[in-house]
């Protein structure tokens, strides 16, 4: 069996979704963050230097604009595209931004209890103490990313350790799935919810760990993340619904299909390579693909989300509007499915 996929077909979409991305009015936060991390990966799979073009214009007037004064978990999103345009300009204002993200990140942002990063969206303590799957897109992926790049054992270090206590505070050892969040102050999950993005999140960036990170078998915590995305796919695979997709609580069938979590989940199974997951990211091409828009458009997106107080409430999510997580992480499975430019 392989991947079904019609390469001309893919380029076509990722050009619509990449031309309407660039339509929203994204400033520097995780949405946009998220979103130009899925252009680089257009522009990385696919050569158009097009893509380099609109990411650096675009970047470039954020940057005239002003900075925010104060980095959080959050705005490090906006690390991922620094790297790609870092790598492709030689510019070092990227790397100067960049570094001072992985700065923040190692020296400055708020932790808890193993050093574990604390989840911040503000200037201000917003969630304090609590772990969010979320956090290691933002920030523990972009922290190793560097690292690997730098040839800096201690970013890579320090990643491989956010890696692993997101998995010893967010796993469910018993179901494979992630929790969304954990309030190390009342020591519980909270609502105790398996939110279908936060598992995007985690299956997504453990997924990348064995692809980016040379010699990885030599690290004694890369065995965690390879163990923990094991058991989380083979539990996500039985997840998934006739449409090829997964649900915004992904034990509840009566929530409905979000498209975020799917591409995450989806890209996730194609990254790791495992034979047994084709026949599920056949399913979800299909699914996906009828996800997108004539005009670019990633449709059927969950709203940004807080770790809610119950099931009920990550129902009532909208998903009418376009969001740049959605953008993104469509841009991240569709982008997988080529091989490098």
């Amino acid at each position: 069996m392989q991947i079904e996929c019609d390469r001309q077909q893919m380029e076509k979409v990722i050009d619509r979704i990449v031309r309407k991305t660039m339509q929203m009015d994204l400033t520097w936060d995780w949405p946009c963050g998220v979103a130009y991390y899925g252009i680089s990966e257009a522009y990385e799979k696919t050569g158009r230097e097009e893509y380099l073009e609109l990411l650096k214009d675009r970047v470039d007037e954020l940057i005239d604009l002003g900075l925010p004064r104060v980095w959080t978990v959050n705005a490090c999103a906006m690390g991922h595209c620094l790297i790609t345009l870092w790598q492709a300009t030689d510019d070092s204002k990227y790397q100067d931004i960049l570094m001072s993200k992985i700065r923040y990140i190692m020296e400055e942002a708020p932790r808890f209890a193993e050093g574990v990063l604390q989840h911040t969206v503000s200037a201000g303590n917003d969630f304090p103490e609590q772990a969010w799957c979320d956090t290691l897109f933002m920030a523990a992926f972009l922290l190793l990313r560097a690292g690997v790049l730098c040839k800096d054992e201690n970013m890579i270090n320090d990643a491989l350790e956010q890696y692993y206590w997101h998995i010893m505070y967010l796993q469910n050892r018993e179901s494979g799935l992630y929790y969304h969040g954990y309030n190390n102050i009342r020591k519980d999950h909270m609502s105790g919810i398996y939110w279908g993005r936060a598992n995007a999140w985690a299956a997504y960036t453990l997924a990348q760990v064995g692809r980016i990170l040379p010699e990885c078998y030599l690290y004694p915590r890369y065995m965690d993340v390879a163990c923990s995305l094991d058991e989380n796919l083979a539990a996500l695979k039985n997840l998934q619904t006739e449409n090829g997709l997964w649900r915004t609580v992904l034990d509840d069938p009566d929530t409905y299909e979000e498209t975020s979590a799917s591409m995450g989940i989806a890209a996730a199974m194609l990254l790791r390579g495992n034979p047994l997951h084709i026949k599920y990211i056949n399913k979800s091409i299909k699914g996906l693909l009828a996800n997108v828009g004539g005009d670019g458009r990633v449709m059927n997106v969950s709203a940004g989300t807080a770790v809610m107080r119950d099931r009920e409430s990550y129902g009532r999510i909208s998903r009418d509007w376009m969001q740049g997580w959605g953008q993104g992480l469509a841009l991240a499975f569709f982008t997988a499915l080529l091989p490098s430019a």
